[in-house]
C-alpha cells in the first residue's frame, strides 16, 4: 500500500537526501539508537510546506483561527520511533543506492530477487502521493511476474489509504494481471482504465476473502496466562489521551 520498490522516482523525498544527509543521520541515530517522532515529522512535514505548515501559520497568526483536530490529523500526529539498523539500511541501500531492484540487496546474504516471488499481491498507489509517486508503485509489475491486482485511488500517500466506503468524492481504478502477462506501462494502464465511483476497500475485502486462510479470532487482551490482566477494556485509555 503506496510502497515503492524502484526508487528511481520515490518523488519529493530525494530533495532531503544526499550522502552526506544520510551520514548525518546515521552519525544522530548513532548516539540516540534511533531516529526520534519529531525528525521524522518534520522531514514530512517540510515536503508539503504549503498544507502543513504555511497555510496553518496563516491561519493561526493572521486569521486568528485555531487548528480544529482531525481524525486523520491525529492519526497522523501518534509517530513512531524508527530503529537506526533500519532507518540506515532504507535510506541508504533503498533511496540512494536503489539496491533491490537492481538485484544487490540482500538479507542475512542472500540477495532479494522480486521475480522469485509467486504469491498473488495486491498493490495500491494514490494520485497525489507526495512521498511513493504512483508511477513508482505502479513499477512493481515491472519487476515481478505472479498474479497482480492493481489500484490507483484517489487521495495521496494517507487520505487515499484511509478511503473507507461512503466517504463522498472517492473514486479509484483497478486492474487485475495474470501471472507471466505482458506488461503496460503507467500511462498506457491509465488511459485505458476507467475510474470507479467509491471507496476501493470492497474490492481489496473480496481479494482477501479469495486469497485468505480460515479465520481465526483475535487475540484477546491482556496476558492472563502470565497473570496479567487487561489494563483496560479496547482501544484503551492510550488511545483516547485520558
Amino acid at each position: 500500500m503506496a510502497a515503492q520498490v524502484d526508487f528511481a522516482e520515490a518523488g519529493e523525498l530525494l530533495l532531503f537526501l544526499d550522502e552526506s544527509q544520510v551520514a548525518f543521520l546515521e552519525d544522530l541515530m548513532q548516539e540516540q539508537g534511533y531516529l526520534d517522532r519529531p525528525q521524522m515529522a518534520r522531514a514530512f512535514a517540510a515536503i508539503r510546506a504549503e498544507d502543513l505548515i504555511w497555510t496553518r501559520a496563516v491561519h493561526r497568526y493572521f486569521l486568528g483561527r485555531e487548528d480544529v483536530p482531525t481524525d486523520i490529523g491525529v492519526w497522523l500526529s501518534d509517530t513512531t520511533r524508527m530503529p537506526a539498523r533500519m532507518h540506515s539500511q532504507y535510506l541508504r541501500s533503498l533511496f540512494l543506492e536503489n539496491r533491490l531492484t537492481a538485484g544487490r540487496f540482500a538479507v542475512e546474504g542472500r540477495v532479494i530477487a522480486l521475480k522469485d516471488l509467486s504469491v498473488p499481491l495486491f498493490v495500491v498507489g494514490t494520485e497525489t502521493d507526495h512521498i511513493a509517486p504512483w508511477r513508482s508503485v505502479y513499477k512493481t509489475q515491472l519487476f515481478t511476474d505472479c498474479d497482480l491486482t492493481f489500484v490507483l485511488t484517489r487521495g495521496g500517500h494517507n487520505t487515499g489509504i484511509l478511503s473507507e466506503p461512503g466517504r463522498k468524492g472517492r473514486h479509484y481504478r483497478i486492474s487485475h494481471r495474470p501471472a507471466d502477462a505482458l506488461y503496460v506501462g503507467p500511462d498506457g494502464w491509465l488511459a485505458g482504465t476507467e475510474p470507479v465511483p467509491g471507496s476501493w476497500w470492497p474490492d481489496w475485502a473480496e481479494w482477501l476473502a479469495k486469497h485468505g486462510g480460515e479465520k481465526v479470532p483475535p487475540p484477546g487482551m491482556g496476558a492472563p496466562e502470565r497473570g496479567l490482566p487487561p489494563l483496560a477494556a479496547a482501544p484503551g485509555g492510550y488511545v483516547l489521551q485520558t
